[in-house]
Order: structure tokens, then sequence, then C-alpha cells
């Protein structure tokens, strides 16, 4: 054998056992948020972006902070603070992820490519050459969206999360007040008595940002900003609109209460209709043939033994 080839072979299997290495080291560690109160908040990012991370700054910033991508990274942070990652990463960092994972994940799937040719017949080889130049376009297009499919999913759980939890949580809260407490120290109690979910989060935030002396009207309004949710909007405007009015703040949470907890019965329904449409793919593809070949399946192996085959 070709002492080229031994050479190859064991620098490639060392940076193998490497990278493996920094892949355990990089998924052991576990980052965290600081909340409004000074609480601490695990919270850490996928470990493909925490292993890419440490290498944004070899992006040049007339890339990540040009201002032709300022409303990129307007958006960027403000799913940023919807998902929960405020403080963690930086919009410009999720545009250098942007550059920096298709071309190192496309860069890497070349050297796999190029270190597996000598092990290969030749024409096997040279077909994969002549691919590698698709495959490299596939991963460039496929990584590329990795950030913010990631962003995409975080927003989505943290406010399913928030639908799940706001029923209950306006039920207390109209409880509270209506048994005299007032507004501050209704979502102070349920602070004090509730785990800290992503809504808890957030009313720690109002209620630290109204003891500094914001209005409560500010505070519920950053918070409907920062969420960017319907139900959290609704909630936050009908508040102010009873503060401004002058009416029972009880008597809002609970009209609020009853319409959150019907839409969250109107979206279980519609998930629910939407079962059978979606069911309709797996059953086709996977259920019918394996109950086709479960029912038929020893007739034909009877017919293929008497046949001689």
């Amino acid at each position: 054998m070709d002492w080229k080839i031994i050479v190859s072979s064991v620098l490639f299997f060392l940076a193998s056992l490497a990278f493996i290495g920094v892949v355990i080291r990089t998924a052991k560690h576990v980052s965290y948020v600081t909340l409004a109160d000074g609480r601490r908040q695990e919270r850490s990012l996928p470990v493909s972006i925490r292993m890419v991370l440490p290498f944004c700054a070899l992006v040049p910033r007339f890339i990540t902070q040009a201002p032709a991508f300022e409303e990129s990274r307007n958006r960027i942070n403000r799913r940023l603070v919807a998902g929960g990652y405020e403080g963690l990463i930086q919009p410009h960092e999720i545009i250098a992820l942007r550059v920096l994972m298709p071309l190192g994940l496309g860069v890497l799937s070349c050297v796999l490519l190029y270190f597996s040719f000598p092990y290969m017949p030749d024409t096997i080889g040279e077909g994969l050459a002549r691919r590698q130049y698709a495959l490299f376009a596939i991963i460039l297009v496929m990584f590329g969206f990795l950030p913010d499919s990631w962003l995409k999913k975080s927003v989505k759980r943290r406010h399913a999360s928030i639908e799940r939890a706001l029923p209950f949580v306006l039920d207390l809260l109209t409880l509270s007040v209506e048994s005299g407490l007032d507004f501050m120290s209704g979502i102070q109690r349920i602070i004090q008595h509730r785990e800290i979910d992503p809504l808890g989060e957030e009313l720690v935030r109002v209620f630290r940002e109204i003891q500094v002396g914001r209005t409560r009207k500010e505070a519920l309004q950053n918070m409907a900003i920062r969420v960017g949710h319907p139900d959290i909007r609704s909630v936050s405007n009908a508040l102010i609109q009873a503060d401004e009015l002058g009416t029972g703040i009880a008597h809002a949470l609970r009209i609020q209460a009853d319409q959150v907890r019907t839409k969250r019965f109107q979206r279980a329904e519609k998930l629910g209709n939407e079962a059978p449409t979606k069911l309709l793919f797996p059953l086709t593809a996977f259920i019918f043939p394996s109950v086709f070949l479960v029912l038929l399946g020893p007739v034909i192996l009877q017919m293929m033994i008497r046949g001689g085959f």
C-alpha cells in the first residue's frame, strides 16, 4: 500500500477523533440567561450553532453589520427576543452563521469525499468526483437555512408554551384581584408560586419594569412587542383599555381568560381536523405496503417455493 494513503488515513482518523471530542465537549456545555429578577434560567443553543459560533468573528464586519442588512438584523433580534435567546447570541452572529455553516459543512463533505476516493474503484471515484460540486451546492442550500429554521422553531415552541399557560395564569390573576389584591401584588404572587416558564419570565420582566418606574401601560406594551403573540397582545390591550377607562381589571381579566381558552379549544379542533390529511402520506407510504406484505407475503413465498425458485 502506498505510504501516502497510510499517512492520510492516519491523519484523517486523528482528525475525526478530535472532531468527535469537540462535539462531545460542546454538547456538554450549558449556557444560561439572566431573568429580570436576577435568577438564571438554563437556555442552551444547538450543538451545531455552538460549534460554529466562535468562528463568526472571521466573517468581515462589512457583511454582518452592513447597513443593507439593518432590517434583517432587526427582524432577527425580534425573533431572538421572542424565542428567549436575548443576550446569548447577537443578530450579526446569526448573519455570520448563514455564511459559515454552509461553507464549513460543504468543505467538510468535500474533504470526506476526497479521502474516500483512494478506497473506491476508479469508475466509482470518477463518478463521485463529477458529482461533488452538485453535492456541495445542495449542502450550501440545506445548511444555509439552519439558523433561520432554528429561530423559527424556538419562537413557535415558546409561543406554544405561552398558549398552554396563559388561561391558567389569567384565572389566578383574576382570583387574586377579586380577593382584594392589586395588579402588582397578584403578579408577584403568581411569580413566587409558579415554576418559571416562558410566560413566567415575561411576567417577571413586567413586574420589574413597573417597579423601576415605568407605567403599567408601557410594561404591558413592551411585553406584547417582545412576545409577538396575538393572545398576549389581546390581553395587554384589554388591560390597558380597562386601566384607561377606569373599569374593573378583574372583569377584563375574566373575559380575556374565557376568550383565550376558547381560542385554545379552536386550535385543538383545527389540529384534530387536519390529522386525517397529515396521516394520508404515512398510510399510503408505509402502513398499506406493510399490511400488503404481511397478508400476501406468505402466499407469495409458498408460490415461489412450489415454483422452484
